[in-house]
């Protein structure tokens, strides 16, 4: 996915604007409830992370929050990291809120775990762990934010 931006800088802009050309790859992934480990989501409700993961679980998603110091966020059990997550979870989608130099033994992880998705919000983009991430055949979004996504292809509902 493109790094578009072009609301970069205005007051307010929380997400970049979407790469519209990945859209029907976009509604494959979040057009129906799946298993997503939100790896770096705080328990801090002003963070972005635990407002992705709890709108996510709002719309049916199964939310398991990754978090090397927290035990449960918003009445959820917290794994330390995606390898303790068990194979039965059957996590889809790895959405990582993590610093960029964090997150290329989170695409390893994934692949061990059997996800199919890495998603790199915002912040959180890193070319070689991306690169790494396809080598392994998962698929990349970067720069978009889960929860901006599907509000704007599915609705606030």
């Amino acid at each position: 996915m493109s790094d578009a931006r072009e609301n970069e800088g205005a007051p307010g802009a929380a997400c970049p604007v979407p790469d519209r050309s990945a859209d029907a790859r976009v509604r494959e992934w979040l057009g129906r409830p799946r298993v997503v480990a939100v790896v770096g989501m705080s328990p801090d409700p002003a963070r972005p992370s635990y407002d992705v993961g709890l709108y996510l679980r709002e719309r049916g998603f199964t939310v398991i929050p990754v978090h090397p110091k927290a035990t449960e966020i918003a009445g959820l059990r917290v794994e330390r990291d995606l390898g303790a997550i068990p194979a039965a979870a059957g996590v889809e989608i790895v959405d990582i809120f993590v610093a960029p130099e964090r997150t290329l033994p989170i695409v390893e992880q994934a692949a061990r775990i059997g996800a199919k998705v890495v998603w790199f919000q915002p912040g959180a983009e890193h070319p070689a762990a991306e690169m790494r991430a396809r080598e392994l055949g998962l698929e990349v979004f970067s720069g978009t934010c889960t929860k901006a996504e599907h509000r704007r292809l599915f609705g606030p509902g």
